[in-house]
């Protein structure tokens, strides 16, 4: 019985804008007006995004609010 390789560390997964990111990293895809958060992963041989869920996650800043009481 043979057991399977882990992933070359070597493999990465391209973004649109030429970056590269390394497996099991994540990162919000846009394409047009869809937005989703997708996983770097192997498949087979080959690296592939992942799609996570719909939407990106966003930090929201509230304005106005006292922080001192």
């Amino acid at each position: 019985m043979s057991l399977a390789s882990p992933p070359d560390a070597r493999c990465t997964c391209r973004n649109r804008d030429g970056s590269k990111l390394e497996l099991g990293q994540t990162v919000c895809i846009r394409i047009g007006d869809v937005a989703y958060l997708a996983r770097c992963e192997m498949e087979l041989n080959v690296t592939t995004w992942r799609k996570l869920r719909d939407g990106c996650p966003e930090a929201r800043l509230s304005v106005g609010t006292n922080l001192t009481q």
